[in-house]
């Protein structure tokens, strides 16, 4: 199984291939995504909180 890894992880064939590229991209954006997007609603709940002293709605 080891072995395996080797082929799929090979920084050779990804260079290569524009389909590797494409789905590394893909999942790299997607994952910034959602991470700014936990970050963007984490702050505006605290703003919300200080301005209004209670939780915001749902």
């Amino acid at each position: 199984m080891g072995s395996d890894l080797g082929i799929w992880l090979n920084p050779e064939l990804m260079k290569e291939s524009p389909l590797v590229k494409r789905l590394i991209w893909s999942g790299l954006l997607a994952g910034v995504g959602a991470l700014s997007s936990l970050v963007a609603t984490r702050a505006a709940a605290m703003i919300w909180r200080r301005i209004f002293d209670e939780d915001p709605p749902e």
